[in-house]
């Protein structure tokens, strides 16, 4: 058992990809688990795969209906929550502005922004009916922190997390719930599915050469949702094999400066 023992975390977008990575070390540290996901059949899949107790939920995290039913399932299992890691997102379309669809664009920010703000007011909600404190992380990107003009929706949805953490973690901190963000970088996902080649092409461009793991990410949230992070609130860690620090207008710096090979 790791500093999670005893513990009772609900993964949203749990199902698959970094969700389902950080649904298996909440459980490895010691947490009870539940699994959201609106692909019920993959939630359950994930959820009886976990080493500990777990409970899955097929749940629209961009409904209050849906936010309402995996709050409803924890507590119903386990009688509190203490952990949330909100992570379910969609990549949405990648045209180029002029044609990006009003539709596609609310799409993905009622998944990817209105989905964590539900998310937060019900941990929210429940940590003050606990009259508890509590951890939060949201998942954020390495598009939260750096402009691109092929993800437009994706990028500004993720924009948005960044400002539902530092707005939450300032609520919440004297009231003892801390709230954070993990902005993995490259991670080769369902949510890429179609797009693994360009992904790869821009994987070999960062400093570290490579693409990072659904694992690697995991490991840092359970890092900030642990009593290891307990003096940190309001932070967005990027986990992106180096990309963020990278300076475009000098030498070896950008996407496309060297190759994998070089």
């Amino acid at each position: 058992m790791g500093n999670l023992a005893g513990k009772v975390a609900v993964v949203t977008g749990g199902g698959s990809g970094i969700g389902a990575a950080s649904a298996r070390r909440l459980a490895l540290e010691g947490a009870r688990v539940v699994v959201a996901d609106i692909d019920g059949e993959s939630a359950a899949r994930v959820a009886a795969e976990l080493p500990g107790e777990a409970e899955p939920v097929a749940a629209d995290v961009s409904t209050e209906e849906g936010v309402e039913s995996y709050i409803r399932a924890a507590v119903d299992r386990f009688g509190r929550i203490d952990l949330h890691h909100l992570n379910a997102g969609v990549l949405g379309t990648m045209a180029p502005l002029p044609d990006v669809d009003p539709a596609d664009f609310d799409h993905v920010i009622a998944v990817n922004l209105r989905g964590p703000f539900l998310g937060l007011r019900a941990a929210f909600r429940r940590y003050r009916e606990q009259d508890s404190g509590g951890a939060v992380v949201l998942t954020a990107s390495i598009s939260s922190l750096r402009g691109a003009d092929d993800q437009l929706p994706y990028q500004t949805s993720k924009h948005g997390v960044l400002g539902l953490v530092h707005g939450a973690a300032m609520y919440g901190a004297p009231r003892g719930i801390r709230v954070n963000a993990v902005a993995p970088g490259l991670i080769p996902t369902a949510i890429f599915a179609g797009r693994t080649d360009t992904l790869g092409r821009r994987g070999g461009t960062i400093p570290m050469r490579r693409l990072g793991t659904a694992d690697e990410i995991a490991g840092v949230v359970a890092f900030l949702l642990g009593d290891d992070s307990s003096y940190v609130t309001g932070e967005v860690v990027s986990a992106d094999g180096g990309a963020f620090i990278v300076n475009t207008v000098v030498r070896s710096g950008g996407s496309g400066a060297w190759t994998p090979q070089d």
